[in-house]
């Protein structure tokens, strides 16, 4: 068995990884030449604000009084400068949001997940090829374009992290720190004749990055009034910057101004997946080289912002936010980042003909350059067949002539128009030998999934079924089979080698060989199982087969669509009725049709966060306190082999410890909300239930109903304080059901003459591991570990869906921290999530142990079914279309392969909350003589 899960966890980790190879490998290349417009450029200096978390509508929308929310940015808009729409990719935090600015390419999901303050892969970026850039503003943004640049000429000013505080009185003092830096910085250079010799230089980059309008986003939402005084007092700080830079150089006329932001922000405060609330970006440009507002009598856009925002008459400019970065480097005049992919917004530039042909050829050349370094790696590594053809090396050159001989000829229009054609083609051929392992690394990893999930089949019917007798076959055959599977590794090795393929790709096409060598052992075991299924009626295999297909679908299904979780467990609900158990116990039938009516309600309700109610996460708690009255009232009746004082003691503790964290809740977030921050003994109390309440279930009796309660008690106290509304009655309706579940499959089990009811109550965990009781699988048992995982998804799906996850709401863990911290708060979120699978974990354990079944036999059960889903959303993960689809095919196939291995590990740890008990010293008595 441990060789078995060792196996199963190596192969499974092989299938996680192997998207991230196959989808999400790292776009950048190195080794290009840089790339600079020969033409001298309109600006010296550029100034970039970056208002964080900052949504389109939020700025350029008037507001009730028919006033813009920032005046100064307004008048910019309308008399002096270009605007439009910055679009951005998901996920839509600031990380990625920053280097899809500065550096012009969207990082890839495996480089975000590698840090979040450094770089974790090298990429060029406009900073970099500046001459000089001062940076001020937070520490999470700054430092990582710092530690990327070459040289010592990217210097950062940072405030402290502890200042990111969402529970703050005023998270806008983070913007005040940034303006008040910059008015000193400049007053200071001009006593400091180093400083102020280096401001003079062309080439300079001054950054400001403005987090209070995001930190106030998350803690009081974007239609907040906290929220919309901050984005005035950004436009005031703005206008204060620029007119002091202005005064600073004499008002010579050399300065680029640009305003945009990383990412917006929900309604409900959060951000992170693609709603365009989150991917619709400002983008305000004035200054040198900068175009005048264009006045337009009709524009069209899908949207209706333009009526909306007052602005029909003034042309709105739309840009990829990859395209920002290659803008600053125009107006700066200084050499395109490297790994940028974006293509110059040509309109926002005021400046001759000749120089955006110039600038556009530039771009293309810089653009081509990657494609050539790429092209040449592939060209040097592997066997040239399918080579992209649009771009042959005399194509390349053919293209370069032509837009050099139209530029020569002044036919610029032409010149620009074939050089975004040229753009197109080399980020297409790009893409093309990006991609171009993946075909056969996807069939490789197909061949091991369906290899491994028939290995398991066999296993389950060889070891835990009658349905076939052991068959041995000859040491001759099994040598010949042995070297057969050598072979054909070795001419995936060898094909592998003499294309100098990275060492992860030997694992990828490798994997195969081993695990269908494994299978092709157990023929005799295949071939009795076909001659049995062959003797069964057709009807009855075939109808079987469909019932199967139509669950693994249903359970597909439910991740795009939660509401097939609520059909799913309406049908739930009737299952008593079609069988004979409605007959044999009605009380627990209605008590199991009511709970799964209840829990079918809570997928159809909307995502967690959206709105915060704490009144009803109070409610859940005093919910949970009045059955704990129930349950302890229960326990004080029962007899005296089920319990002790102790016992007593325990349960009391548990629900004292309900109400401290009721009480946490409803006090924090009413402090918050007054602007008083995080009370300390609150945080104190909720770190100190969280440590506890892994700990008190093990104190507990291991009697069945009692350690149930006692886990269940543990983790809702933990769970109340990561609630911020409705969600926090899901556990209690849960761990309802799951006490039904474990009755109902006791009744499920008297048609097999197996059923322990009547010992149900004095069932102890602790007693419950004599193998000899240990039955053999029923088709009955597949039934209940298809519950098991469609219990399992509820847990994830039933209070929220994958944009819920991936968008970061804070205000779930106020209790515990309000400080920014995004691994501890991401790891209370995480924490968040594993408590209702804890709760079906540990039911499913008790299921286990009571149907006399072995935890391996219907875990295997398991496996097949979540790996013949996972194998569905393989081969539903994009890398196209909009980029909410891509980031959703992503988290749904990482979702299921982590649900598997989740599972292993769920499975110790409900063993370990069931069968272990920790035994308190007692405290001995002594007699005096």
């Amino acid at each position: 068995v441990p060789i078995f899960i060792l196996a199963g966890l190596l192969v499974h980790s092989v299938f996680l990884i192997s998207i991230f190879d196959i989808y999400f490998s790292s776009p950048l290349v190195h080794g290009m030449t840089p790339q600079q417009t020969p033409l001298p450029p309109p600006a010296k200096r550029l100034v970039l604000f970056v208002a964080d978390g900052l949504r389109a509508d939020s700025l350029y929308e008037l507001n009730s009084n028919e006033m813009p929310q920032a005046p100064y940015l307004r008048g910019i808009l309308e008399n002096n400068g270009s605007w439009g729409i910055s679009h951005t990719r998901v996920p839509t935090e600031s990380r990625p949001g920053h280097v899809a600015l500065i550096a012009g390419f969207y990082e890839d999901v495996s480089a975000v997940a590698k840090g979040w303050k450094e770089n974790p892969v090298e990429f060029d970026s406009v900073f970099n090829e500046s001459k000089y850039t001062w940076s001020w503003g937070s520490p999470d943004i700054l430092p990582m374009f710092a530690k990327g640049a070459t040289g010592d000429h990217v210097y950062t000013f940072c405030y402290s992290a502890e200042s990111e505080d969402f529970g703050a009185q005023d998270a806008a003092k983070l913007d005040v720190w940034v303006f008040d830096q910059v008015k000193s910085f400049l007053n200071s250079s001009r006593s400091n004749q180093t400083l102020f010799s280096a401001l003079n230089e062309e080439k300079v980059v001054l950054f400001l990055h403005l987090l209070g309008i995001d930190t106030n986003g998350h803690a009081h939402r974007p239609n907040s009034r906290e929220y919309k005084e901050n984005i005035k007092k950004v436009d005031e700080g703005v206008k204060e910057i620029a007119s002091m830079i202005d005064n600073f150089y004499g008002n010579d006329g050399k300065t680029a101004f640009i305003l945009t932001s990383d990412h917006g922000m929900t309604d409900w405060g959060s951000h992170g997946a693609g709603h365009p609330s989150e991917t619709l970006t400002p983008l305000i440009v004035w200054g040198a080289g900068v175009n005048y507002p264009q006045k337009v009598t009709s524009q069209f856009f899908e949207d209706n912002f333009l009526k909306e925002w007052k602005l029909e008459n003034l042309k709105r400019l739309d840009v990829n936010q990859a395209d920002i970065a290659p803008l600053m480097a125009s107006l700066i005049g200084v050499p395109f980042p490297l790994n940028s992919v974006g293509t110059l917004p040509l309109e926002y530039l005021n400046n001759s003909a000749h120089f955006k042909a110039e600038s556009m050829f530039t771009n293309a050349v810089q653009v081509l350059e990657q494609f050539k370094v790429s092209k040449h790696q592939k060209k040097h590594s592997y066997i040239s067949i399918f080579f992209y053809r649009p771009l042959s090396d005399s194509e390349q050159i053919s293209f370069l002539k032509k837009i050099r001989l139209f530029i020569q000829q002044q036919k610029y229009d032409e010149a620009v128009s074939l050089s975004k054609s040229l753009i197109n083609l080399a980020l297409e051929g790009l893409s093309y030998y990006h991609t171009y392992d993946r075909l056969f690394l996807g069939l490789s990893i197909s061949a091991s999934f369906v290899g491994w999930t028939t290995y398991v089949i066999v296993t389950i019917i060889k070891t835990h079924t009658n349905l076939t007798k052991t068959v041995q076959t000859s040491s001759k055959e099994s040598t010949i089979l042995f070297y057969c599977f050598a072979f054909i590794g070795m001419v995936i090795a060898f094909f592998l080698l003499i294309q100098t393929c990275p060492w992860t790709y030997y694992i990828y096409c490798l994997l195969p060989v081993p695990v269908w060598y494994a299978v092709m052992k157990e023929l005799p075991v295949i071939e009795g199982l076909a001659t049995n299924l062959l003797s069964l009626p057709i009807s009855q295999s075939v109808g079987f087969l469909l019932v199967c297909t139509l669950g693994i679908e249903i359970l597909v299904f439910s991740f795009f669509y939660r509401s097939t979780l609520s059909i799913g467990l309406v049908v739930f609900a009737g299952w008593p009725l079609i069988t004979q158990l409605w007959a044999q116990a009605k009380g627990t039938t209605l008590v199991w049709i009511l709970l799964c009516v209840l829990l079918a309600v809570f997928p159809l309700m909307p995502v967690v966060g959206r709105e915060p109610n704490i009144s009803l996460v109070v409610a859940a708690g005093l919910v949970t306190l009045l059955i704990s009255c129930f349950s302890l009232a229960s326990l004080c009746r029962s007899e005296n082999k089920y319990r002790n004082n102790n016992d007593l003691q325990l349960h009391f503790y548990q629900m004292l410890s309900i109400a401290l964290s009721t009480y946490v809740v409803s006090s924090t977030h009413e402090s918050l909300k007054n602007k008083h921050g995080l009370p300390l003994l609150n945080q104190i109390i909720s770190w100190m239930t969280l440590v506890s309440s892994s700990l008190l279930p093990l104190l507990s009796p291991t009697f069945l109903f009692q350690r149930l309660f006692s886990i269940l008690l543990s983790l809702m106290s933990t769970y109340l304080l990561l609630s911020t509304g409705y969600e926090a009655l899901f556990p209690l309706v849960l761990s309802g059901l799951m006490f039904v579940w474990i009755n109902m499959e006791q009744e499920a089990l008297q048609h097999y003459g197996l059923s322990l009811k009547p010992k149900l109550s004095g069932f102890n965990f602790a007693c419950a591991t004599d193998i000899s009781q240990f039955r053999q699988l029923h088709l009955d048992d597949i039934r209940r570990s298809f519950f098991f995982i469609f219990f399992l998804v509820t847990a994830f799906f039933g209070t929220g869906n994958i944009a819920s996850v991936n968008s970061f709401d804070p205000a779930s863990v106020y209790c515990f921290l309000t400080v920014f911290s995004p691994f501890m708060m991401g790891g209370l979120l995480v924490l968040k999530v594993v408590i209702p699978f804890v709760l079906v974990s540990c039911a499913f354990e008790a299921i286990q142990v009571t149907t006399q079944l072995s935890s391996k036999s219907l875990f295997l059960i398991v496996l097949v079914i979540s790996d013949i889903m996972a194998l569905h959303f393989f081969f539903l993960v994009k890398d196209y279309g909009s980029w909410l689809d891509i980031g959703t095919s992503i988290s749904h196939y990482v979702l299921v392969m982590s649900l598997t291995m989740f599972m292993m590990l769920m499975n110790g740890v409900a063993q370990l909350l069931t069968t272990q008990r920790l035994e308190l010293p007692r405290r001995t008595k002594h007699h005096s003589m």
